[in-house]
């Protein structure tokens, strides 16, 4: 059985929820990655920030990023799941709540991140393809 833990990326590393957007910006340049899980004062989970979300939820609008907080920019429940869960759970989870990367807890820590990338090196072509057709799918307008 393949679980989370052996799909994840290792060595995720957190934002504090009070380090400013530009904080963040420069972490991810150094740890080549486009999202970093938000911790609270406890280091728990409080949300996921991504590249686009500064700039589109900051530097779009008009604000400036060593002004706003990571916890500013922290919008709904974040989603995890834990690192012995099978692989079908994740997939489960991504398409469910239509997400591209799911932090891994293990002993209520976080241990890794599992990403669209992750998911391709350890998916059959065809469990990929139904993955990103669920999560990239836009729902039909309505003919009324």
């Amino acid at each position: 059985m393949t679980t989370a833990g052996d799909i994840m990326h290792r060595g995720v590393q957190w934002i504090p929820a009070h380090e400013t957007l530009d904080r963040a910006a420069q972490l991810m340049r150094e740890l080549g990655v486009g999202a970093l899980p938000i911790s609270d004062r406890d280091e728990r989970l409080c949300g996921i920030l991504t590249d686009r979300d500064i700039v589109v939820g900051c530097v779009a609008m008009g604000h400036d990023p060593a002004e706003i907080t990571a916890g500013e920019m922290a919008q709904g429940t974040p989603r995890w799941i834990e690192s012995s869960a099978d692989v079908g759970e994740v997939l489960h989870e991504m398409r469910e709540h239509r997400i591209r990367r799911l932090p891994v807890i293990e002993n209520k820590r976080l241990v890794g991140m599992i990403s669209e990338a992750d998911l391709a090196q350890h998916l059959s072509d065809d469990q990929i393809a139904a993955f990103t057709e669920s999560v990239y799918a836009r729902t039909a307008p309505s003919p009324h």
